[in-house]
């Protein structure tokens, strides 16, 4: 039994084959060919936070696979009801794989440890796989061969900056963030990146116009995420000079890709003209979102394609 819990559970041979099934399977879905190759499999979506992308992207995915899905909502209880350890024990005599979007990542670790089906991480404070394996599939989809290639985050150090981090790392990419001082990644995710990914080009700066030099693709997310509100204000102090506009992208490779996870703020993190304009792949990067992850529960539940 296999979990996704953070990046630190695949090896990049294990991305590679995901990957490598994603492709496969993206490409008969353009032909119109959806592989039922999970019939009977049940998925259950057991989330605490709002979604639009990792929601229906995965329920598509069972489905498009010959699967079933059931979305659960706080009203099912998990650690309020009934302890985490029944319902996860519980839950797994049901179901073949758990999707877990929380607040806390201690609550899918602990819950991961009383599950006896795949665990897999829809996103929490720390982490969000699927989302960096969607956006590295799509960079590859785009340039080619990743190796080598520098992918530049502006803004916060937050879950999907770390996981960005770790799957260059494994890739072959160089990752800078650029970012204000108290807002970048600290010491202990440092130390598991360097003892995970010892041969990464990991930087962090404040100058964005030297963060992006080079880069091939230019990353960003919100200033402030779900749960930091009370944060608001500091936050886009702290944040105003670490915009991606025009001038910022002019800066990187002719050829760089914009990327955002979504939902965007324009004119905040990102103006209209970027996130709108001909560099952007936002909206192929959340298409794949949905391959990505059918590759996934396919390798998860060792289909065969």
């Amino acid at each position: 039994m296999q979990n996704l819990l953070t990046l630190s559970d695949l090896t990049a041979k294990d991305i590679e084959s995901v990957f490598a099934v994603t492709k496969d399977l993206k490409t008969k879905y353009r032909d119109g060919l959806r592989e039922p190759l999970l019939p009977g499999r049940v998925m259950a979506l057991l989330f605490e936070k709002q979604s639009l992308r990792t929601r229906v992207s995965f329920e598509t995915a069972m489905i498009n696979l010959g699967g079933g899905s059931l979305f659960l909502g706080r009203d099912v209880g998990w650690g309020e009801r009934e302890s985490i350890a029944d319902f996860g024990q519980v839950l797994s005599e049901y179901c073949d794989v758990i999707v877990c979007r929380t607040n806390s990542h201690e609550k899918v670790v602990e819950l991961a440890r009383h599950c006896s089906c795949s665990v897999v991480n829809g996103l929490t404070d720390l982490a969000h796989p699927c989302q960096a394996l969607a956006d590295l599939y799509t960079l590859r989809e785009i340039h080619g061969d990743l190796q080598g290639l520098k992918l530049a985050f502006v803004g916060d150090a937050n879950n999907v900056a770390r996981s960005l981090a770790l799957a260059c790392g494994k890739l072959g990419l160089r990752f800078t963030l650029a970012s204000p001082p108290g807002y970048r990644f600290d010491q202990a995710f440092l130390d598991l990146l360097a003892k995970e990914c010892p041969d990464a080009g990991i930087e962090q700066t404040a100058d964005a116009e030297a963060a992006v030099r080079d880069a091939s693709a230019v990353y960003t997310d919100v200033w402030t995420s779900m749960g930091q509100e009370e944060e608001r204000a500091e936050r886009e102090r702290a944040f105003r000079s670490f915009r991606v506009d025009a001038p910022l992208m002019s800066a990187a490779r002719p050829d760089a890709s914009f990327l955002h996870c979504l939902p965007a703020r324009r004119g905040e993190e990102v103006v209209a003209d970027v996130i709108d304009g001909p560099q952007s792949a936002v909206i192929q990067q959340a298409g794949n979102r949905l391959h990505l992850q059918k590759g996934l529960l396919a390798w998860l539940l060792g289909a065969k394609t």
